[in-house]
């Protein structure tokens, strides 16, 4: 497989990778922006999109880019080199994705269009207190009353649900079916109530009481597949976000034991610290391995599910590692707001509990051992 960027590639990264340094130059930079709501920087936002890269994976007729999944993970795992809170995979992925896929002429020029121009921030309400990363929806249910589509029920967490201008809300319709509606922020019996999450980033309690709501898309039928497919998608760009953040923590943990003494000499002499450093490292490179070939298979359209459960489980394994090991090679100070590696440890825990850890992805692997061809090592 070819795993090298292009020209225009690479000149994407270079792009995304000089507009985010300079939005956080430091970690507190990064402290003061999520300090207060939306916990993203709006100017920031709206820079990534005059660069296009709010609507990479769109179609040009809906006013995106015509990119594809290797350019969005070019971006994931910039953002996750510096922590920026910025929503890129959970609008643009997640809400941007399932509009993309579903919606109606009209809606995904509505909704895409302003996303790609960053007038619009979409969010996706799927997660119901009690579910464990389902693609369908159970408690919040949808009945139609004179035509008008009303939901009712709570959805909870919600990423950027607070801020979300739009909302891709999941409901049981009457037959059972699991549907998709577009429900506007400021729809009345519309209750958001925002918290902050222990990595600085945000998320929210949705209540829905008859709130008025419009179907995605022109058919009916059950969506929970494509749901799971753009849950799927989501889970290999966090895989590329989580990436970012592994290679930071392991190069400023390289760089810590070289110039921190004890003794009288560097820590990078003692032994058996840097062959801890250098078992971080095999854990990154492994992890880098099994997501870009997840994000070739979705590139591909593939097995996408079953690609982004293996790059979850590898890239679970690999940031509790290199998160633990991180902190625990710089001692006390690697646990203090002030220092970032254990803001970057706990950017990664969120990550792995985001649409399903490893724990999760490893039962529904070894759930489908059965369906492989047994092969005869002596043959």
């Amino acid at each position: 497989m070819e795993f090298s960027y292009d020209d225009e590639q690479n000149g994407l990264r270079e792009a995304v990778s000089g507009l985010l340094a300079r939005a956080y130059a430091d970690s507190e930079q990064r402290r003061k922006v999520v300090a207060t709501d939306p916990g993203f920087d709006e100017k920031t936002w709206s820079r990534l999109a005059e660069m296009g890269v709010l609507g990479l994976p769109f179609a040009e007729s809906d006013g995106g880019m015509g990119a594809g999944p290797v350019e969005v993970s070019i971006v994931a795992e910039e953002i996750g080199r510096v922590l920026a809170p910025e929503p890129f995979i959970e609008a643009v992925v997640l809400a941007g994705g399932l509009v993309a896929d579903l919606g109606t002429d009209a809606q995904r020029s509505a909704v895409l269009g302003a996303l790609a121009e960053g007038s619009l921030v979409p969010a996706f309400a799927h997660a119901e207190v009690g579910s464990r990363w389902e693609p369908a929806a159970r408690t919040v249910t949808a009945t139609e009353d004179g035509g008008t589509w009303r939901l009712s029920g709570v959805k909870e967490p919600v990423p950027n649900g607070a801020r979300a201008d739009v909302l891709v809300v999941s409901a049981r319709a009457e037959d059972g079916a699991t549907r998709l509606f577009l429900v506007q922020g400021d729809a009345e019996d519309l209750t958001r109530t925002g918290h902050r999450n222990h990595d600085g980033t945000r998320s929210a309690k949705v209540a829905l009481a008859g709130t008025p709501a419009e179907p995605l898309g022109e058919q009916g039928g059950d969506q929970t597949a494509a749901i799971e497919k753009a849950q799927a998608r989501a889970r290999v760009a966090y895989g590329h976000e989580a990436l970012g953040a592994m290679e930071t923590a392991l190069t400023t943990t390289a760089e810590y034991l070289k110039t921190r003494k004890q003794f009288g000499v560097p820590l990078s002499k003692f032994q058996a610290l840097t062959f801890r450093a250098a078992d971080m490292y095999v854990s990154l490179e492994l992890a880098r391995s099994t997501v870009m070939w997840a994000t070739l298979v979705v590139d591909s359209d593939g097995d996408v599910v079953g690609a982004a459960d293996r790059a979850r489980l590898q890239t679970s394994r690999a940031s509790r590692h290199i998160g633990k090991e991180a902190i625990q090679l710089h001692g006390g100070i690697g646990v203090t707001a002030e220092y970032k590696v254990g803001h970057y440890t706990s950017r990664l825990t969120a990550i792995d509990h985001l649409l399903g850890d490893g724990d999760w992805a490893l039962a529904r692997l070894a759930a489908s051992v059965d369906e492989h061809e047994t092969v005869n090592p002596l043959r």
